[in-house]
């Protein structure tokens, strides 16, 4: 299970992304600001990632790039700070990332996974039900037997996977997928879903007026 460090003063906005990065199969390290961080490093503790604001208490953000760098600990910016300035003060300076705010949660956690996967800490086995996904090998098994699945559909469970007890967008799902210029209609997503629920069992539910969840027991 990947760790990853959130660092934001608000309460609301740390509470948010915790619950969702818990929801999703990750361990959380809750602060709210730069020098609980800086405290945190000192013990010799570490995470995988860390999603840290800017404009926090004590030190700020772009004071901990340094340290966390140091700790070999990849960091998104996650800020309302949406100048060029800081965008490039960052980015310059060593973040893997930058996101402003406001921001959408299955973009967050795409980022995240993809950083994760680059800096091969993120998990290759998912567990879902009867279901196996291995990320590294590229298949999928039901009840330890391969099941086929086209390269959407494969891509489209792993988003579930990842993001499993959260109602998804059908548009979010398509841009992810798809990219975000694509052009098609949401259907495309309902298609997709429906060849998911065939072949592998799995309960995903439609939200309405939303898209869909996909529902597994904790």
């Amino acid at each position: 299970m990947s760790k990853i460090l959130v660092a934001e003063d608000e309460t609301a906005i740390n509470k948010m992304i915790c619950m969702n990065l818990n929801i999703t199969g990750y361990e959380t390290v809750s602060m709210q600001d730069g020098q609980e961080v800086l405290d945190y490093l000192a013990t010799g503790a570490s995470a995988d990632l860390a999603i840290v604001d800017i404009m926090m208490p004590r030190v700020d953000g772009f004071g901990l790039l340094e340290p966390l760098n140091k700790a070999e600990i990849p960091v998104i910016y996650l800020t309302a700070r949406g100048d060029l300035e800081s965008k490039v003060k960052g980015l310059s300076g060593g973040a893997e990332d930058y996101m402003v705010k406001p921001f959408e949660m299955l973009e967050l956690l795409l980022r995240i996974e993809k950083i994760l996967k680059r800096t091969g800490k993120s998990d290759d086995i998912i567990e879902l039900d009867d279901i196996t996904i291995d990320m590294k090998k590229h298949i999928v098994l039901k009840k330890k037997e391969q099941i086929s699945l086209t390269p959407m559909e494969y891509d489209l469970l792993c988003i579930f996977a990842k993001n499993r007890n959260i109602a998804l967008e059908r548009e979010k799902l398509l841009n992810a997928i798809w990219g975000i210029d694509f052009e098609g209609e949401t259907r495309t997503v309902d298609v997709h879903v429906a060849a998911l629920r065939k072949k592998t069992g799995l309960r995903i539910v439609a939200v309405p007026k939303i898209g869909y969840r996909l529902e597994v027991g904790e």
